[in-house]
């Protein structure tokens, strides 16, 4: 039983499809690891004890009776502390939100619950999911599974956490700048990011509307595939069969190779050049629109996070991480005109990147340029945690920007991955992509 903790959810669903794992023994088995694991505080902000053995109950029914609600019927996953759930706190790691209890569950949640998944709980996250790092003692940090001193990334530090611990065979996070990819590049798994306005954001605890994204953080790209599926209520990617053979990826080299730190260099080399041992073709390519878009993040990011968030914060700023409420307070005096400029260049960028990359099957990049960053360090160091934060989200923010779907894979080096940007709304061709490559720089064991 204890080998149900490491195996992916699509492997757990297939067990539960053969009669081999019962969902009530399965969902008993995660709900001890938490609750015995030494870091269960740091990792869960409430776990849903009474919720899951309902849903786990009503999935062995089902299974027992042949009508299974989908390939995940019967599997528990984790949540992000900013996805309403009925009756349950939904604080977005904030002290502002302290108490927030809504009536209804988040649309995705509904729409996983009717596929028959189970509800573990909700995960730690940055406070307000304003931070690529994951560092928030407000409430708590969740550790990067390779440096127990080291933060685990965010936003959806928790959600990351919640897998790499093996206390939930996926988490749901949200991405507004890296926040699904980040933590799962520093924790050694598969993060999917969604193109803006796919996944529904109803019920969801905003940040930056025009960019926040939900996607998975998984063991698998198959994992992410049906928990794609599962949020939005509908069929699965079909990745049977893909292959390497005859694709074309273009690799980034305009600003997203600077700075690079050894350890992550070395991986995103190693795994370019097992793509091209595998059959891929690969291409160097500059792209002086990244290098535009990438300074209107201030203007964008900013500006928008605080024209949602200054009535509350404002209220009450004590309450706040005092760098948090810096990086919002930033989009304080950011004039209307600039903002409407900041997007009208952001549409030109956009249409010139798509030209640029309409041959490609996806566009490579290394995640992150670094590593985890130290905790006490980033405690204790403005400087450093600025410059880290700003480092951290500059590769993934690439795709926020450009509004592109992405997904990090890991590469076989702690800590370190590789990204594979899709077109916009295109996540189901950029996971059959993703799994021929997945299968080449990071195979799993058998």
């Amino acid at each position: 039983m204890q080998d149900w903790l490491r195996m992916t959810a699509g492997d757990l669903g297939r067990g539960i499809a053969l009669g081999e794992i019962d969902p009530e023994a399965l969902t008993e088995t995660y709900l001890a690891a938490i609750n015995n694991h030494p870091l269960r505080d740091r990792i869960y902000s409430v776990v849903t004890e009474d919720r899951a053995r309902i849903e786990a109950a009503a999935a062995s029914a089902r299974a027992k009776a042949g009508q299974r609600l989908g390939p995940l019927d019967g599997v528990p996953i984790s949540w992000k502390d900013l996805f309403d759930s009925a009756g349950v706190a939904t604080e977005a790691g904030s002290a502002l939100l302290k108490g927030r209890v809504p009536e209804h569950d988040a649309e995705v949640l509904r729409n996983a619950t009717a596929a028959g998944l189970i509800c573990l709980g909700k995960t730690h996250m940055s406070e307000l999911a304003f931070s690529g790092l994951g560092l928030n003692p407000i409430t708590a940090t969740p550790p990067s599974v390779n440096d127990s001193e080291a933060v685990a990334g965010g936003s959806s530090s928790g959600a990351a956490a919640s897998v790499a611990f093996s206390l939930a065979p996926c988490g749901i996070g949200s991405d507004t700048g890296g926040s699904v990819r980040i933590p799962s590049v520093w924790n050694d798994l598969v993060g999917l990011k969604t193109t803006s306005g796919r996944v529904s954001l109803k019920g969801v605890v905003p940040l930056c509307a025009k960019f926040d994204t939900v996607g998975p953080l998984a063991r698998s790209v198959e994992d992410a595939a049906l928990m794609l599926a599962a949020l939005e209520g509908r069929k699965s990617a079909d990745l049977r069969g893909a292959s390497l053979r005859g694709l074309r990826f273009g690799a980034l080299q305009t600003v997203v190779l600077d700075d690079i730190r050894p350890e992550p260099s070395q991986a995103y080399h190693l795994a370019l050049t097992r793509l091209r041992e595998g059959g891929a073709v690969i291409e160097e390519i500059e792209a002086p629109e990244v290098a535009e878009a990438l300074p209107l993040s201030p203007i964008l990011f900013t500006g928008e996070a605080y024209g949602l968030w200054r009535d509350t914060l404002e209220a009450a700023p004590d309450k706040m991480f005092p760098p948090i409420l810096d990086r919002f307070r930033s989009g304080k005096d950011i004039l209307a005109a600039d903002y409407v400029a900041a997007w009208y260049k952001l549409d030109t960028l956009r249409a010139t990147w798509e030209a640029r990359v309409a041959g490609y099957d996806a566009v490579l990049m290394p995640t992150a340029p670094n590593l985890p960053p130290h905790l006490d360090r980033l405690m204790t160091d403005g400087d450093y945690y600025v410059t880290e934060n700003l480092l951290t989200l500059r590769n993934t923010r690439v795709a926020n920007l450009l509004g592109l779907c992405a997904i990090t894979l890991p590469v076989g080096l702690a800590s370190c991955g590789i990204m594979l940007c899709g077109k916009p709304f295109q996540e189901e061709r950029l996971l059959r992509v993703a799994k021929a490559a997945e299968d080449v720089v990071a195979p799993r064991q058998a």
